[in-house]
C-alpha cells in the first residue's frame, strides 16, 4: 500500500485539511493541486461532504513535494522522486535533476553574455578571437545521412550519424578525409534544418553497392561532393558549444563580406579531430563556407 493510498482510519486519528494545511504550512488549495496531480492524496474523504482528511505522518511529504515544485520540478520527476522515498535513490534522482538545471543555466549564461555583447555593439570584438583562412578541398565522394534535426537533438545525432557512416566507410575503401556536417538550412530551437552528416570514402562503385544493400533503412546516399574553396576558422571543442560556435560562423559571414567573396554553398563543420580523446581546449572542428 503506497503512503497516500485511501485507507480506512478512524476520523479522530485524521486531520482536516485546514489543519493539515497549518501544520505543513501550504494553503489548501495547494493541497487539492497535488491531490488532482496524483502527488499526496487524503487519507480519507468523507463520501457525504467531500471533506478531505490527512495523516499526520503525511506533513513531509507534502513539505517534500513543495519544496520540489520550487525547484521547477517537472511533475514526473517529482512523483519519481516521492516514490523512491527517503534514501539514496531519491538523492540520486534529485541530484542528476539538478545537474541538468545547472548545465541549462550555465549554457543560458553564456547565450546572455554573447547576446549582451551583440547588443551593445561589440560583436566585431568577439569576431577578432577567431583567425580565418581559405583552403581548396578537391572533389570527393561521400557517404551521407540527412535529418531534419532541432538544436537540442544536434550533437547526439552528429555523433551517431558519423559513427554509422565511418562504420560502412569500412566496406566503401575507407574514409579519405575528416568527416563534416552541412547545414542546409537554419537548426535552431525552432528551426529543424535539415543537416546532412557526410563520410569522404575511397571507392564509389563499393559505397555505392553499400548503400543498396544497407543503406535504406537510414535514407544513406552516395553523392560526389564537388571541388569547393573554403573559408574557415578553428575552432576547440569548448567552442563548438553553443552560442560560441555561432560566434564563429558570424566572424567567418564577417570575413567573407569584408573581403569582397561570395558565400557558394550552405555552411558546414568539419570534425578533424577525435572528440572523444580531445580535452576543452584542444581544436577539432573547422567552421566553414563554401566561397566564391
Amino acid at each position: 500500500m503506497t503512503e497516500d493510498a485511501v485507507v480506512d482510519v478512524p476520523e479522530r486519528d485524521l486531520l482536516t485539511i485546514g489543519a493539515f494545511a497549518a501544520r505543513a504550512r501550504l494553503s489548501a488549495k495547494a493541497l487539492r493541486l497535488y491531490d488532482r496531480l496524483g502527488l499526496l492524496s487524503p487519507a480519507h474523504v468523507d463520501e457525504a461532504t467531500g471533506y478531505r482528511y490527512y495523516r499526520a505522518d503525511q506533513v513531509e511529504r507534502a513539505r517534500l513535494v513543495a519544496m520540489l515544485r520550487q525547484l521547477d520540478m517537472p511533475l514526473a520527476r517529482i512523483a519519481e522522486v516521492v516514490a523512491a522515498g527517503d534514501g539514496p535513490t531519491a538523492a540520486g534522482l534529485l541530484g542528476a535533476y539538478w545537474a541538468d538545471v545547472e548545465a541549462r543555466v550555465a549554457g543560458q549564461r553564456t547565450l546572455a553574455e554573447y547576446l549582451r555583447g551583440r547588443l551593445s555593439g561589440r560583436s566585431s570584438e568577439m569576431y577578432q578571437r577567431f583567425a580565418v583562412e581559405t583552403v581548396d578541398v578537391p572533389g570527393q565522394v561521400v557517404l551521407s545521412e540527412t535529418r531534419h534535426v532541432l538544436a537540442g537533438e544536434l550533437p547526439a545525432w552528429i555523433g551517431a550519424s558519423l559513427g554509422r557512416l565511418e562504420s560502412a566507410a569500412r566496406e566503401c575503401g575507407g574514409v579519405t578525409a575528416p568527416p563534416f556536417v552541412v547545414y542546409h538550412s537554419e537548426v535552431s530551437m525552432e528551426s529543424d534544418g535539415p543537416a546532412e552528416a557526410c563520410v569522404p570514402v575511397a571507392d564509389e562503385a563499393a559505397a555505392r553497392a553499400w548503400v543498396e544493400r544497407h543503406g535504406r533503412a537510414r535514407g544513406t546516399k552516395v553523392r560526389v561532393e564537388p571541388a569547393r574553396r573554403l573559408a574557415f576558422t578553428r575552432i576547440t571543442k569548448a567552442q563548438v558549444a553553443h552560442p560560441q560556435i555561432m560566434a564563429a560562423f558570424e566572424a567567418v559571414e564577417e570575413w567573407i563580406a569584408r573581403e569582397g567573396l561570395e558565400q557558394a554553398g550552405p555552411c558546414r563543420e568539419v570534425y578533424f579531430a577525435d572528440w572523444g580523446a580531445a580535452g576543452a581546449e584542444d581544436p577539432v572542428c573547422d567552421v566553414a563556407f563554401p566561397v566564391s
